[in-house]
């Protein structure tokens, strides 16, 4: 997880009045504003396909894409985060006053970075596995193929799957659709880590 900048402590909404005003989109978790880190060529094109096959693919499912710059709070942990896709079921439902802030994913995906991998993983799940909505969570490599998609079987219980060759067909649960890998990773070139080195 990235490093705070600061130890002060700021309220929700604190956060938000500077988070509007501000020209980079930052975390809030429990009282600490954090800088999300910037994307790569790799991270932005994954998602740039992943959004594009799902909003086609759903559109007319009664579903609603949403990719980077939404925000979404989780109010059990007091977390405003921007996942970097959100799949609605239906009707998006809003923070109470706020016209800004979605609630109610059924899908969230997350491309992996060095940086944020283990966050990702680890606590980032665990908080939205607070989220009563949601049923799906995927997890995208950008450095080789692996996609880690995770579905809700029931309050406590989910199931793991892992795809890690182009060929195969993620089969998802909460929504009536699939995906191949070889299509997340469209003219993706792997890279070693972020420095290119």
């Amino acid at each position: 997880m990235i490093a705070q900048v600061t130890s002060r402590t700021y309220t929700p909404e604190e956060y938000l009045a500077l988070e509007i005003a501000s020209e980079t989109r930052n975390e809030y978790i429990n009282g600490a504003i954090i800088p999300m880190p910037g994307g790569m060529p790799n991270h932005n094109l994954i998602i740039l396909n992943l959004a594009s096959i799902l909003h086609f693919a759903l559109k007319t499912q009664g579903y609603q894409v949403f990719v980077t710059d939404q925000r979404l709070w989780i109010p059990d942990y007091k977390i405003y985060t921007y996942p970097d896709i959100m799949v609605i079921s239906g009707n998006f439902m809003l923070q109470e006053g706020r016209k800004d802030t979605i609630t109610n994913p059924v899908m969230v995906v997350e491309v992996l970075s060095e940086s944020t991998a283990n966050y990702d993983r680890g606590q980032k799940f665990q908080f939205y596995r607070s989220i009563p909505s949601l049923q799906e969570y995927l997890l995208v490599d950008q450095y080789s193929y692996s996609v880690q998609h995770y579905s809700k079987l029931n309050e406590r219980k989910w199931e793991f799957q892992e795809y890690i060759s182009p060929t195969e067909v993620i089969e998802f649960t909460a929504i009536n659709s699939n995906l191949a890998v070889t299509d997340i990773y469209d003219r993706v070139e792997f890279e070693v880590n972020e420095n290119g080195s």
